[in-house]
């Protein structure tokens, strides 16, 4: 088993908590996460870009010139696609990008991405994470306490109103709960931090 350090919220190492190695303690599949990633900012793309086709432009109603005779290629209408202000051919239209893996990949992708963040030794465990109100100043003072100066994700069991309102402000900290734990989230903040009772949660549901 993988033991991490338990800290308390400020900052103080506290004892050590064993994580399960079949979530934390597995070999990254890199080419699983690179599937895992894409397919996440694939899903967060608009997809609302938009051409004009032929029979959305303004004009063209007429004939411009007869068929024959004039010595020039026939033309049904000026706003054909080879005419400036003619309809695009094969532009983007609205449209959705996403698109699923399999929920095996999917599980495989998380589990390699928190393995990834023990392996680095970028993962940080607390005891418990509560606020009394909203304050960024005392969120503040908890990520000095546990020296974290990059982005980081925070990860908490249950949807906690002060901890998130207090950390909205604070750039490059995103708070998400053990149910919305994602591998982009993971993978594009510097340190994971997690409370014992989201571990626990997160171990239940993968392992």
């Amino acid at each position: 088993m993988t033991k991490v350090s338990l800290f308390n919220q400020n900052g103080s190492q506290v004892g050590e908590i064993e994580l399960n190695d079949s979530v934390f303690g597995i070999e990254p599949n890199q080419h699983v996460l690179f599937e895992a990633i894409v397919m996440q900012r694939a899903s967060l793309r608009q997809g609302t870009h938009k051409v004009k086709v032929r029979s959305e432009v303004r004009g063209g109603g007429r004939k411009p010139w007869r068929q024959k005779g004039t010595g020039r290629a026939r033309q049904g209408s000026i706003r054909s696609p080879q005419w400036r202000g003619g309809g695009i051919v094969f532009g983007p239209t609205p449209r959705s990008y996403s698109y699923k893996l399999p929920k095996k990949v999917r599980r495989l992708a998380i589990k390699s991405a928190l393995s990834s963040k023990v392996l680095e030794e970028n993962i940080l465990v607390l005891e418990s994470l509560a606020f009394d109100a909203p304050k960024t100043k005392d969120f503040k003072s908890v990520l000095g306490g546990l020296s974290v100066e990059k982005k980081a994700l925070i990860v908490t069991a249950d949807l906690d109103e002060n901890v998130a309102l207090s950390a909205r402000n604070i750039p490059g900290v995103t708070v998400v709960t053990a149910d919305g734990i994602n591998v982009l989230d993971v993978v594009n903040h510097d340190k994971l931090i997690m409370t014992k009772a989201a571990v626990e949660k997160v171990e239940e549901v993968l392992a």
